[in-house]
């Protein structure tokens, strides 16, 4: 699980500069619709949406914008009939390294062929439904700051029947837990003090890929920068581990 803490971490990272330029708006309003329209239109009464909403005001997003997004996904904004559908892709990079990406889209044609063209342009292709999958499992990830003291931390995990967790830089951790027991889980940390900053589901590879080249580093990231920077993509996760002397390795 090392390579997925270190990719986790230039997520975060990026997911800041990301906001800063606007770019995940498209992929939270979505998400937001989604959300609202597979449940309850209310964030207090609807776990997923009110993940969603909170990860869109992290990234600085509007409470008009927010609000307008919980109303197409409930029906109640008039003008906009676009249905979103979850859909999961799975392809390979350079290396052979195995890549899972989720969208949310109102057209699969445009979405599969935007995929295609970016694996291509970036050494890898895109493969058929299965051919990754299964070195993945999913998970429930709550990632909580401001750990002080690691004790207490497990003893709240347990308590909210965690599976597992992982210190990923001082005083910040990620507890896992199987995915129907995920909303559980997030109260029980808040519950007993801890800053739970985003609670979602995540694939975890099952086995990883050692990236030592600097090339293939270098056509790796650009692909999966390519990959998070269509609109219709929500996530992606790859199974790769490498050298921390690579991971600022510049993609352009």
């Amino acid at each position: 699980m090392a390579g997925h803490s270190k990719w986790a971490n230039i997520k975060r990272q990026k997911a800041v500069v990301d906001a800063k330029k606007g770019k995940t708006f498209t992929q939270l309003s979505r998400a937001i619709i989604v959300a609202a329209r597979s449940g309850v239109p209310d964030p207090a009464l609807n776990f997923q949406l009110r993940t969603a909403v909170d990860k869109a005001k992290a990234a600085s997003i509007p409470n008009d914008n927010i609000e307008r997004a919980i109303a197409k996904g409930a029906g109640t904004f008039g003008g906009d009939n676009a249905t979103f559908e979850a859909i999961r892709y799975e392809g390979y990079g350079p290396g052979g390294v195995a890549i899972l990406i989720e969208a949310l889209t109102d057209n699969r044609n445009r979405t599969a062929a935007d995929l295609r063209v970016a694996f291509s342009k970036n050494g890898g292709n895109l493969g058929e439904t299965g051919c990754v999958s299964w070195m993945f499992d999913q998970k429930g990830v709550c990632v909580v700051q401001g750990v002080i003291d690691e004790e207490q931390l497990l003893e709240a995990s347990l308590e909210g029947d965690a599976q597992s967790y992982e210190m990923i830089e001082d005083e910040m951790a990620e507890v896992f837990t199987d995915i129907g027991n995920l909303e559980t889980l997030s109260q029980t940390l808040k519950n007993q003090g801890f800053k739970v900053t985003d609670a979602e589901l995540r694939w975890i590879p099952s086995n990883s890929v050692e990236v030592t080249d600097p090339d293939q580093a270098r056509s790796l990231f650009k692909l999966i920068d390519t990959l998070e920077g269509l609109d219709d993509v929500q996530n992606v996760t790859a199974n790769f581990d490498i050298a921390e002397e690579l991971m600022d390795i510049s993609i352009y």
